[in-house]
């Protein structure tokens, strides 16, 4: 089975881990074909097993071990990739140049019963839909500044997730789809 591995907190915040050894460690832990695609933490690999809770945690583990801090660790298959981008509900939404459109991927299904759209307190970060495992979300930039945290996704989605831009996803899956 072939995985997305979207890793959270990789290479960013002074949490540096070169994609050579990520690899490896990956590798290290029984994976196969694998790659990464940029630096922040994605990769691509292939596994027997089909139980993607037990992945993400022993990779997870493995990161932490390696590494000295937790990595949170969301996996998807090419295919939900593709899906979840195509629900885009940022079609027909008028962006200008203060918003980055965002994709939170979780590692655990996400609460349904969300009045959205939601806005955090600051009104830097609104929450727009909610699929089974993914959340579309607006950066709105303020005084030339992205949102600085993630507490609010983390706390209103009930979990760690993981923001990808959403023309970067869509690049990942690219990425993912050539081997």
């Amino acid at each position: 089975m072939e995985y997305i591995a979207f890793l959270r907190g990789v290479n960013v915040g002074g949490h540096i881990a070169k994609m050579d050894r990520v690899r490896a460690l990956f590798s290290e832990l029984g994976l196969e074909a694998v790659r990464s695609y940029i630096q922040s933490g994605n990769l691509f690999f292939e596994s027997a097993s089909k139980d993607r809770t037990a992945l993400a945690a022993m990779i997870s583990r493995a990161m932490e071990d390696t590494f000295g801090y937790e990595v949170p660790v969301c996996l998807r298959t090419p295919d939900e990739l593709e899906k979840a981008l195509h629900l885009d509900p940022f079609k027909g939404l008028k962006v200008t140049p203060d918003m980055r459109l965002c994709i939170n991927f979780a590692a655990d299904p996400l609460p349904r019963k969300l009045e959205l759209p939601l806005f955090s307190p600051k009104r830097d970060i609104q929450i727009l839909k909610i699929s089974d495992r993914d959340a579309y979300v607006i950066w709105h930039i303020i005084n030339g500044r992205p949102p600085s945290s993630s507490s609010f996704l983390d706390t209103t989605l009930g979990q760690p997730t993981t923001s990808r831009f959403f023309h970067t996803a869509a690049k990942i899956l690219e990425a993912a789809r050539r081997k």
